[in-house]
This record gives C-alpha cells, structure tokens and sequence, in this order.
C-alpha cells in the first residue's frame, strides 16, 4: 500500500482581529500543507472558474472563433489543473479520489463560464 501524506486539518489561530494569518494564500503553494477532500476541491474550483473567465475575455476580445480555441480552452485548463496539484503541491492523487476526480472538480462550471464570457465578449466588442 502507498504511503501518502497524512491528511489531516490545517488548522490556524485567528489573529485578534478574526481574521486569519496571511500564510493562508501560502499554503496554495506549499507542497508540505496538509490538504483535506473538501479544501482542495475547492481551491481548484475556483483556479478553474478564473481561467474560464480569463480565457473568455482574452478569447472573445482578440476575437478567436472555432472549435480549436474550446479545445484548447480544454486542454489549457486541464493542464493548469494537473500541474496544480501534481507538480506544486505534489499531492498523492489517490487519497482525493484518484486523477479523474481532481480533474473533474468544475470542470463544467468552468465551461459553462468560458462559453459565456467569449460569446458576451466577442458580440459586444466585434458587433
């Protein structure tokens, strides 16, 4: 059996203010924090919900068309997502359901944001 990195609760004392401590944002890139099912899945969530938005503006305003560009919004994306996780924060893949569950977290949230901010982009910029 593999041995992974515990997963277990980062738990942080919130300063007197409520507020909690700035290494938050770096634990988005420490390849030592501990990560649960939930958090993980959430921060890629929204690493994608961002690179929908971002591609769709840069896609509609350039102004791209075709199905090569939502390919390439595709593979982009899912190469983003994979280098996230295995490369940065180096995570063993099968304590958080295995790559195809990784690679699916809002995937098509993602799309659906993607699609709609090139189609509003380009119409309004290029009509």
């Amino acid at each position: 059996m593999k041995e992974g990195k515990s997963v277990k609760l980062n738990h942080q004392q919130p300063h007197q203010n409520g507020h909690l401590s700035p290494s938050k944002f770096a634990k988005l890139f420490d390849p030592e924090a501990s990560w649960d099912k939930d958090q993980l899945g959430d921060v890629l969530h929204w690493i994608r919900q961002v690179l929908g938005l971002a591609c769709g503006f840069l896609w509609g305003s350039i102004p791209l068309v075709g199905g090569i560009w939502f390919i390439l919004f595709l593979a982009l994306s899912t190469g983003i997502i994979y280098s996230y996780y295995a490369v940065i924060l180096k995570v063993d893949e099968e304590e958080f359901g295995g790559h195809g569950a990784l690679l699916q977290e809002g995937l098509f949230a993602s799309i659906t944001l993607f699609l709609l901010s090139w189609i509003l982009v380009y119409s309004l910029a290029h009509f």
